[in-house]
Parts: C-alpha cells; sequence; structure tokens
C-alpha cells in the first residue's frame, strides 16, 4: 500500500474478537502491520458482549498511516477478517472471530463508502477508551471534542471494560 507520490493519510481501526480471541487479535496485528504503516496499539481491552449473549470480547485500536484510498482500506479489512474465517450473517451482534473496523481516515465525514467517522465511538467504551489512549488530543470531526475530552464525560457504568495484559510474542504450537 505504499506509494511515494501519494499523501500518507492518517487511520484509526478497532479491533475486535471474541472466538479464539489471543490468537485472532495477534493474528490481526501483524497482518495490519504488514499493509499500513507506522502501527500504534491502544492497550488491549477486555468486555462484555454488547447486543448479544456471548463471550466477552478483546478490543483494542490501531493508529496507522496508509496512502490506500478510504475503500482500498474497506477492502483490506475485510479481506483479512474473511482470512481469518469471519463469518458474516444477517445478525449485527454475534459471536465473531475478527471484527476490523475504519474509525477515522483523517478528518474525513461520509456515509459511503463507510460511515466516518464511525458512530460507536461516541456510543462504544470499548472503542472510545483505547481511541482516547492512543489520540487523546485528536478532535472528533463532527462533536469537536478531544477524545480524552469525551471519554471523561462518557458515562462508564453503561459499559464495563479490563485491561488485559496482552502477550504480543509469536504463539508457540
Amino acid at each position: 500500500m505504499r506509494s511515494d507520490s501519494e499523501h500518507a493519510h492518517r487511520i484509526f481501526i478497532s479491533v475486535g474478537s471474541n472466538i479464539d480471541k489471543e490468537k485472532y487479535t495477534r493474528a490481526a496485528i501483524l497482518e495490519l502491520g504488514q499493509v499500513f504503516e507506522s502501527l500504534v496499539l491502544s492497550q488491549v481491552y477486555e468486555s462484555e458482549a454488547v447486543g448479544f449473549v456471548g463471550q466477552n470480547f478483546y478490543n483494542l485500536v490501531v493508529k496507522a498511516t496508509t496512502t490506500a484510498s478510504i475503500e482500498a482500506v474497506c477492502q483490506i479489512l475485510k479481506n483479512i477478517e474473511d482470512k481469518h474465517k469471519r463469518q458474516r450473517g444477517t445478525e449485527k451482534f454475534s459471536p465473531r472471530t475478527l471484527d476490523l473496523d475504519l474509525l477515522l481516515y483523517d478528518a474525513v465525514v461520509c456515509q459511503s463508502p463507510v460511515e466516518l467517522p464511525r458512530g460507536e465511538i461516541l456510543y462504544n467504551a470499548f472503542v472510545l477508551q483505547p481511541l482516547a489512549e492512543i489520540a487523546p488530543s485528536d478532535k472528533h470531526p463532527l462533536v469537536h471534542q478531544s477524545y480524552q475530552q469525551l471519554w471523561q464525560q462518557y458515562d462508564k457504568s453503561q459499559q464495563q471494560l479490563w485491561p488485559i495484559a496482552f502477550d504480543w510474542s509469536p504463539e508457540h504450537p
């Protein structure tokens, strides 16, 4: 995804998994590092499933740079999910091996090809807290408050998060 003649865009991606979550979280980061530049990772958090009864999730947010278009980034994320056995059904809220969502692409505001900034930023602790951790002074393009301010104002009784001491070393067979 490199091109010296194109401008590098700053992107933020949420990563979530609740099926074999350690394996798929690690795999996602390795693959994102192969296609995007300058990865910065938030801490990994565990959270309860939202919208359905299921295993807890591991979540984090990744900051990266890319010269790829929004459409290309979305396709890359879908391809990574598919490679790691993401089941796509009719239910929005369901267990998943891997859930990769483009949260922000520079300060772009759009509804197509994907909603940017992603609505979950303002409503889900498992997106907002890790985003505030790695981009505290960045401002949300619609509400014009920093992610740190938004996290401070967030009703933390809505969703509980637990920081995880995640071992990033490669898995052993």
